[in-house]
């Protein structure tokens, strides 16, 4: 197969139109799709489908997109190896949490822009159950997303996964009596069986963490409010309208607002790095992932086991 054609393929895959992928390589439309259609020939299978005014890669496209980047990535290594190393260049799509933009994603990307300024990523914002869906669709190359320890999250088998780090979980609850910064112990935690608990809008896990750790406890929470917003999350409580979970690395010093550490009742958040098997050969790729990795070291606890489900 050609290499060019395989390179407008994982173009295609990562950009979506036909008419974006003409744009960046410097091609006219008619020429990109008479490419795709020789790739087609020469693979046997169909590899585009019409989608409205549009095409979609077949699943067929996409497992040969995901072969393209690591047969590139081969080619790519070689004639670095045999003409001199160069300077990677790229565009990577990464997809993050918001709790962890500031303290890892920033300062990951800030260092790779000093070292490596042909390497360009955009930042998309979504919570891992979305994340993981752009990321099986081609939304997303590289992705952090997380696990806790009490609701272990069943990742798809097409996404290969990276533990980077782990971090403790809090209660945020108001100050005052009988709140405490000591360490939750199941029989505080029961003292809350009648306060109102809040929760994330955009997933379940944090509903299952929360009514696994308080049924360790002796009773059901009652769930009132679900907020996405850490740092909104961290007001409602200094209203003393309610109590919820906190990672660590989210928890501010704010007056009214009280963080007791929950151990073993509330476990912990793992975070991995997630990316399409074949994906990761990429150059640009691997960089971002030890440059993400090495900013969370920095920040998170060392990673634990690897994520259950999988």
């Amino acid at each position: 197969m050609d290499l060019t054609r395989l390179r407008l393929l994982v173009e295609l895959d990562r950009m979506g139109t036909m008419a974006a992928v003409a744009e960046v390589v410097g091609m006219g439309t008619s020429a990109v799709s008479k490419h795709f259609a020789v790739l087609e020939q020469e693979a046997g299978v169909p590899l585009l489908v019409p989608d409205g005014r549009r095409v979609r890669l077949t699943p067929a496209g996409h497992r040969l997109a995901e072969h393209a980047v690591d047969i590139l990535a081969r080619v790519e290594a070689a004639r670095s190896e045999l003409a001199g190393s160069g300077d990677p260049v790229g565009r990577v799509n990464l997809v993050t949490f918001i709790s962890v933009a500031p303290v890892v994603v920033l300062p990951a990307l800030r260092r790779l822009r000093d070292r490596y300024p042909g390497i360009e990523v955009r930042v998309i914002e979504h919570e891992p159950d979305e994340a993981l869906q752009a990321l099986q669709t081609g939304g997303a190359d590289l992705g952090l997303v997380y696990s806790y320890s009490l609701v272990p999250r069943r990742f798809p088998d097409s996404l290969t996964l990276r533990p980077v780090g782990g971090e403790p979980l809090l209660l945020s609850q108001p100050s005052g009596p009988p709140a405490s910064s000591r360490p939750m112990t199941r029989r505080r935690l029961r003292e809350l069986s009648e306060a109102s608990w809040i929760a994330n809008s955009r997933g379940s896990d944090e509903d299952e963490l929360v009514q696994r750790m308080c049924a360790g406890a002796g009773f059901a929470p009652r769930i009132r409010h679900r907020i996405d917003n850490l740092d909104v999350v961290e007001q409602v409580v200094a209203a003393g309208l309610g109590v919820g979970v906190m990672p660590k690395l989210a928890a501010a010093t704010r007056r009214g607002v009280v963080h007791s550490p929950l151990g073993e009742l509330g476990g912990i958040r793992r975070v991995y790095l997630a990316g399409r098997t074949g994906g990761w050969a990429w150059r640009p790729i691997a960089l971002l992932a030890d440059h993400l990795a090495e900013a969370a070291a920095e920040v998170l606890d060392a990673p634990g086991p690897a994520a259950a489900g999988r």
